[in-house]
C-alpha cells in the first residue's frame, strides 16, 4: 500500500516528487450532499478500484463514520478489504461470482451481485450446500454489459421451485446514458427496470449512479449508488457545482530552465518557443498517471484540447510545453515574476484551482480514469474528517 502521512507541507519527504492531498472532510460532506439529493432513497457509495485511486481504507473509514451503510465494490477481494473498515455495512460485489468466490463472500459477509443465469445457478447451488446467504440480482435494461435479461428476471421471480435460501435483497440495473439527460435510452431503461421491480415484491431496487441521482426522483428507487461525484468529479460534459474536489495532485519542480526564442522543448521537438522562456521541469509523468495525451503538442488526440493541459501556481495557469514523458513534464512559467517559483516548490496539477475534469478533457479522457490511474510515487497527505452528523 502507498505510504499515507498526515504531515505538514514543510515536512514533505524529499524522496517524493509528487504529492496528493486528500480532503476527507470534503469526501464526507460530498456523501451527505448526495444522501440529501437521494432522499427518500438511501445513499450507498461506490468505492471500487481502491476507492477511486484515493485509498480504500481511508475512503471506507470516512464514509462509514459519516453514516454510509451500503458500499459497492468490483471484486470480492476489494470487498474483503472494505469489510475491516465498515464492520456493519452491506458490501455488494458487482463483478461476477465464479466458482471459488462463494467462500470469500461468506467469510467476509459480502453480497454478490448475480449478473447472469450462470451466476444464479452457482449461487443457488452454494445456498443449497451451505445455507442462506443474501445476494443481489442485476438486470440488463439496455447497456449490454452485465445482467440477466428482463425475461430471465421475471422467470426467477415466478419460480416457485427456487430454494428458500436463494433470497435476493436487491434488484439493480445500470444506466448507459445517465450523463446525457435527454437520451431516450434513459426512459427506456427506467420503464424496463420498473417492470422487473414490480415482479419482486419486497425486494429493494437500485438504478441510479451519480448521474442517475441528478435525473430526478423517479430514477432513485430505494437505494442510489453515487461514485465519481463523491470525489468531486463531474458526470458528462457538465461542471460539477454540487460536490467539491477531494483530491489535489501536485508535482515538485526539479529545476527551472531558461530557454531562448526558437528553441524546442522535450521529445520530438514538437513545440518551438515563440519567446525567451522560463520553464519549470516538474517531477510528474505518465508513470504517475499523468497521461501522455495531456501533452501540449505532438500527441494529437480526438477531442483533446489543442494546447494540452495546464498546471497552476502563484495565482496563474501554467501551460504545459511539449510532450509529457515518463517521469517529467515541462510547464511555462514565463509570465510569473522572476523568483516566484524555485526548485523544490510545487505546482498544482488538479484540485481546487484546476478542475479534475478540465484536465481530463485536455487529454481526451474522463476524471474517473485520471483518479484511478494515479501511480505509486505520490506522497499521500490526508486531511482528516470530523464526520459527526
Amino acid at each position: 500500500m502507498n505510504e499515507r502521512h498526515n504531515d505538514k507541507d514543510h515536512d514533505i519527504d524529499e524522496g517524493y516528487g509528487a504529492r496528493l492531498t486528500i480532503d476527507l472532510q470534503a469526501l464526507a460532506d460530498n456523501w451527505r450532499v448526495m444522501r440529501d439529493r437521494s432522499h427518500p432513497a438511501r445513499c450507498a457509495a461506490v468505492i471500487k478500484a481502491d476507492g477511486y485511486g484515493i485509498g480504500a481504507p481511508e475512503v471506507a473509514t470516512t464514509l462509514y463514520a459519516a453514516g454510509c451503510r451500503d458500499f459497492f465494490v468490483a471484486t470480492a477481494r476489494e470487498g474483503a478489504i472494505i469489510r475491516v473498515y465498515a464492520p456493519q455495512a452491506r458490501i455488494f460485489v458487482m463483478n461476477c461470482i465464479l466458482p471459488g468466490i462463494e467462500e470469500t463472500c461468506r467469510a467476509a459477509e459480502l453480497v454478490p451481485v448475480l449478473a447472469s443465469m450462470e451466476h444464479v445457478a452457482i449461487w443457488t447451488n452454494a445456498c443449497i450446500a451451505n445455507g442462506d446467504h443474501p445476494c443481489a440480482l442485476q438486470v440488463d435494461t439496455g447497456m449490454n454489459r452485465l445482467g440477466i435479461t428482463s425475461e430471465e428476471a421475471l422467470s426467477i421471480a415466478g419460480d416457485v421451485t427456487r430454494p428458500a435460501g436463494f433470497s435476493p435483497v436487491l434488484l439493480m440495473s445500470h444506466l448507459a446514458c445517465g450523463d446525457t439527460p435527454d437520451h431516450p435510452l434513459n426512459h427506456h431503461q427506467l420503464e424496463a427496470f420498473r417492470a422487473a421491480v414490480g415482479a419482486f415484491d419486497g425486494v429493494e431496487a437500485s438504478l441510479s449512479n451519480s448521474a442517475g441521482v441528478l435525473l430526478g426522483p423517479e430514477y432513485r428507487f430505494d437505494l442510489t449508488r453515487p461514485g465519481i461525484m463523491l470525489f468531486g468529479g463531474s458526470v458528462g460534459d457538465g461542471v460539477n457545482t454540487i460536490t467539491r474536489p477531494v483530491v489535489t495532485a501536485e508535482a515538485r519542480i526539479i529545476t527551472i530552465r531558461h530557454a531562448k526564442r526558437g528553441e524546442t522543448v522535450s521529445y520530438g521537438a514538437t513545440v518551438t518557443l515563440e519567446r525567451d522562456s522560463r520553464i519549470a521541469i516538474c517531477s510528474i509523468g505518465y508513470a504517475d498517471g499523468y497521461p501522455r495525451s495531456l501533452s501540449g503538442s505532438g500527441v494529437p488526440l480526438r477531442n483533446a484540447v489543442r494546447d494540452g493541459a495546464h498546471a497552476f501556481a502563484a495565482g496563474q495557469r501554467l501551460p504545459l510545453l511539449g510532450r509529457v514523458t515518463m517521469d517529467m513534464t515541462a510547464f511555462d512559467i514565463t509570465d510569473l515574476p522572476d523568483n516566484t517559483l524555485r526548485a523544490g516548490d510545487f505546482v498544482e496539477l488538479f484540485g481546487k484551482n484546476v478542475a479534475l475534469d478540465d484536465v481530463a478533457r485536455a487529454g481526451g479522457t474522463i476524471g474517473y480514469e485520471l483518479l484511478t490511474s494515479l501511480g505509486q510515487r505520490y506522497r499521500r497527505h490526508c486531511l482528516p474528517a470530523e464526520n459527526e452528523d
